[in-house]
């Protein structure tokens, strides 16, 4: 997003998709290339996704000068034009990471039978070379490659390990086979070192499959968010409706939306009525009220009327795309560990090849003759043994175990990163509906009202008379004393004369009695006296839950509290949480009333509230500017932005698709 003040250089972001790194540091050469490059303010490569995120002056730079320097670091890198969506970036991603895991796949099985059959006993040194050649030759070639075009471009590599260590081995091995009685002669035992060559490839190679496919489940968050906005339009023009592609429709342009279906894009309400879920978007399970002026998102859920709307935000400029974006930018992003290993990385690969000279040096000048060649010998075997096989073996196996073991315990865990910054976490925030709360509307409580005390208005009565006339409305409220209703196994009633009060609530005929269920506006109209419930009214609302009237024959019978009720574990997951020294946080897009209840209730050490997606994202990261790590626990859409940047995103597994594939560890039960 351009920026410009008087005074202040213009930024502008960039993405450029790059191919071919294989390490931490292949993307931290690519990262340190691009933050020497003029006019670049910014830069972050990652290595999951494969792609840099680049902010740059535009009167300095431009992107097409910024592929260029990736490319001259020897890795790959494609401008996507404008008219690239979303959605075809990743078709194309995923096109190539299914021929990259296949590959992989073919490469791996070759290098494992021939490893396997590497280890027979008294297998000639012709045969074993046999099967050497074709593992490198073929499977490994790409470690090699990779490795000279580092060297060309001065730096190296993890791929340089790699080659470096088995190529040494293969080479002396081959001489060894080749000249077999030379060594004899010289006393040299004649040590041929193709096994260790063909385990380390198969090994690696195993390691490369692992992560291409995790890779390859980067995105899915994202197709979860693509897929929630319906693919067509129904647009008003010349006073008919046409069904048009999403792509076609243009600002101003008038749009129907019928019951049931999903809002198409962001505008403002023309005509019509109707309750909106934006849980998608605030959490909040309880749909809002929509009438002309109003304003309406994409993606969010029309329940229970049909209304018109003029779109004021279009393509990337919705809230939904908005979502997308941040958690592009957050996945994107790097932690600090990952910051550290990218430092480390850079010297580790130096490090090693001079501690091979240097042993070649030693033993050339102290050894035994032939000096050179036990140096040789030793040199060969220094990088054989810091060549990272068990990189390849004891990480996968170590992710594998553990992910496993967590899998039994309902605790699904993505890799290894996120087993290891869990140990860090300090702060703790969680999303309210849904994760602390049930995520929808029950009944809390059942207030008769003393204006009238009658046998015939005992609660079951008045439950059964309410729930009789609710049966007919969409309404979640009424939904939630429907339930209650079912809970008790109190029967229900036939309904007639069925009225639905947009906003404020609903009136039927139950057994010959009028029954009204709704909200102060609607008793208001019906000239029903509230006051002998109004303080329990405030109360209730108080304490964050909200208050419904039910009158019957125009006279209060009863005010119900609805409420998202706390998880029966809430709490005592929240004492635990704190027995362990964690400070708990919790983030939501409810009303502040509500939000302190439920804060009070659990025993969180802060509330905040009524924050969007964006502003839970900013939250989070002004936790992690201080310094400090943060696990964020959500289960919703709106959630999924702040998931991805939290140092761990723990996702609840009853939640959203999105906030699941966001998330870092997913909690089943």
């Amino acid at each position: 997003m351009p920026t410009a003040e008087i005074g202040v250089p213009t930024v502008e972001t960039c993405t450029i998709p790059v191919s071919g790194m294989t390490c931490a540091s292949c993307s931290g050469r690519v990262q340190r290339t691009l933050e020497k490059t003029p006019g670049v303010s910014a830069a972050n490569v990652n290595l999951m996704t494969g792609s840099a995120t680049i902010d740059y002056n535009p009167s300095t730079t431009t992107p097409e000068r910024l592929v260029d320097a990736i490319r001259e670091t020897g890795y790959g890198a494609e401008l996507p034009t404008r008219s690239d969506s979303t959605e075809a970036m990743l078709d194309a991603q995923d096109e190539s990471r299914a021929v990259e895991i296949q590959d992989l796949q073919r490469k791996f099985w070759v290098s494992f039978v021939a490893a396997v059959l590497t280890m027979l006993p008294n297998l000639p040194h012709y045969l074993l070379l046999g099967l050497t050649l074709p593992v490198v030759g073929w499977a490994g070639r790409h470690f090699y490659t990779r490795a000279w075009v580092a060297f060309r471009h001065r730096t190296a590599d993890m791929n340089t390990l790699i080659a470096l260590g088995t190529g040494a081995a293969f080479l002396f091995s081959a001489t060894v086979t080749i000249a077999h009685d030379w060594f004899l002669a010289r006393g040299v035992a004649p040590q041929v070192y193709y096994e260790a060559v063909v385990w380390i490839i198969a090994l690696i190679l195993l390691g490369n499959l692992l992560e291409a496919r995790a890779k390859a489940r980067t995105w899915d968050a994202l197709r979860r968010l693509i897929g929630l906005r319906p693919p067509t339009a129904r647009v008003v023009r010349d006073d008919l409706e046409q069904q048009i592609a999403l792509s076609e429709v243009s600002v101003g342009d008038v749009v129907a939306v019928r019951p049931g279906e999903a809002i198409p894009l962001d505008g403002v309400v023309l005509d019509g009525t109707s309750h909106v879920d934006e849980s998608m978007l605030t959490g909040e399970p309880v749909p809002v009220h929509k009438g002309p002026g109003d304003q309406v998102v994409g993606a969010t859920l029309n329940r229970n009327g049909a209304f018109r709307f003029r779109v004021n935000r279009i393509g990337q400029d919705t809230v939904l795309s908005q979502i997308i974006r941040l958690v592009q930018q957050a996945q994107g992003s790097k932690p600090a560990i990952q910051r550290l290993a990218d430092r480390i990385s850079a010297i580790f690969v130096p490090i090693v090849i001079s501690v091979a000279i240097a042993t070649f040096v030693l033993w050339f000048v102290l050894g035994p003759p032939p000096a050179y060649l036990h140096g040789l010998v030793a040199a060969v075997t220094v990088l054989i043994i810091a060549c990272p096989c068990a990189m390849g073996l004891a990480v996968p196996t170590a992710v594998m175990v553990a992910t496993g073991r967590g899998a039994e315990l309902g605790v699904l865990i993505r890799g290894g990163e996120a087993l290891e910054r869990t140990g860090d976490i300090d702060v703790v925030v969680f999303d309210k509906t849904g994760t602390i709360t049930e995520g929808r509307p029950a009944v809390g409580s059942l207030h008769l009202s003393s204006a009238e005390p009658s046998a015939d208005l005992e609660e079951r009565r008045v439950l059964q008379l309410a729930a009789s006339a609710e049966r007919s409305s969409e309404h979640p409220l009424g939904e939630a004393i429907v339930l209650e209703a079912e809970r008790r196994t109190i029967p229900l009633l036939p309904a007639t004369d069925f009225e639905s009060h947009t906003g404020k609530g609903v009136a039927a005929v139950v057994a010959g009695c009028r029954v009204a269920v709704g909200n102060l506006k609607l008793m208001g109209e019906l000239g029903v006296d509230v006051s002998p419930a109004q303080s329990a009214a405030e109360r209730l609302a108080h304490e964050g839950q909200t208050p419904v009237y039910i009158a019957i024959d125009r006279r209060l019978a009863a005010l119900v509290a609805i409420t998202d009720p706390v998880k029966p574990n809430s709490p005592e997951a929240m004492r635990h949480l704190k027995r362990l020294g964690l400070e708990l946080v919790m983030l939501t897009g409810d009303d502040r009333r509500t939000a302190e209840a439920v804060g009070r209730a659990v025993g969180v050490d802060r509330v905040v509230a009524e924050v969007q997606p964006a502003g839970k994202l900013e939250e989070i990261r002004r936790i992690q500017e201080q310094g400090r790590s943060v696990a964020m626990v959500g289960d919703g859409l709106n959630d999924a932005p702040a998931l991805a940047q939290a140092d761990i995103g723990i996702a609840m597994g009853g939640g959203t698709n999105v906030a699941i594939e966001a998330g870092t560890i997913t909690l089943m039960r």
